[in-house]
């Protein structure tokens, strides 16, 4: 049985990602290979293996990141695509100090935003592991949407995932033989870049161990967003 059949919410997602992959030439996924991307990524490697999997390379990630998804490329044989910021970080430190204490958004806009966006380009849809029980400023999420670039090119972005919840995820994961992160066994909810990526204070909110609690949002997900109609 294909594992978009384990369950309602995996059929769901799955006929979501069927139905985006149909109309669409040159799809991606961006992936963090957190769990929710493992996950979508496993519903769509089952429509298009070759998917493009875009992983923000920022330079800052944790080794296990790393090493994960080197595994996991390894394992699934990924069609891998590192996103690369315009500059190295020895060359940002330099100019610059480190932006992701003094300066978070600015971090996070060189090393994550603007390099997504020039990606995106390349692609007429957009894949993500995004869920609406993740932090408020993602509660209204839908499952499509349009998304404006800079450049003014409108691209769907579809988030098949976006009424599940923790349980959700881990359970799928665990039907479908999906190894996870070995960072959530030491305890992390939420896994960006290593310096702003601390254990979760508040229980309630899986998102509260990232940038020490001065945000929630790196700054993609909350601009150039239209619902689809």
């Amino acid at each position: 049985m294909a594992i978009a059949e384990q369950n309602e919410l995996a059929i769901e997602a799955g006929a979501a990602i069927r139905e985006a992959l149909s109309v669409s030439h040159a799809p991606c996924l961006t992936c963090s290979f957190q769990a929710e991307d493992m996950v979508v990524l496993a519903l769509a490697r089952e429509v298009a293996p070759d998917i493009p999997v875009l992983f923000l390379e920022t330079g800052y990630h944790f080794a296990e990141v790393y090493e994960y998804r080197n595994a996991m490329t390894a394992r699934y044989g990924l069609n891998l695509v590192n996103v690369v910021p315009e500059e190295t970080v020895a060359a940002q430190e330099s100019a610059f100090g480190l932006l992701y204490q003094s300066a978070p958004d600015q971090c996070c806009k060189l090393r994550k935003v603007r390099p997504l966006f020039a990606a995106l380009e390349r692609y007429d849809s957009w894949l993500t592991g995004l869920r609406r029980v993740q932090s408020p400023t993602r509660a209204n999420l839908q499952v499509t949407d349009v998304f404006a670039l800079p450049t003014g090119k409108r691209i769907p972005k579809i988030s098949p995932l976006a009424a599940w919840t923790d349980r959700d995820v881990w359970q799928f994961a665990r039907n479908a033989e999906i190894p996870l992160l070995s960072l959530y066994d030491q305890g992390y909810t939420s896994i960006g870049c290593e310096p702003c990526t601390l254990l979760p204070v508040d229980s309630l909110n899986p998102r509260s161990g990232r940038w020490a609690g001065r945000k929630v949002e790196c700054g993609i997900h909350i601009a150039g967003q239209e619902r689809a109609t």
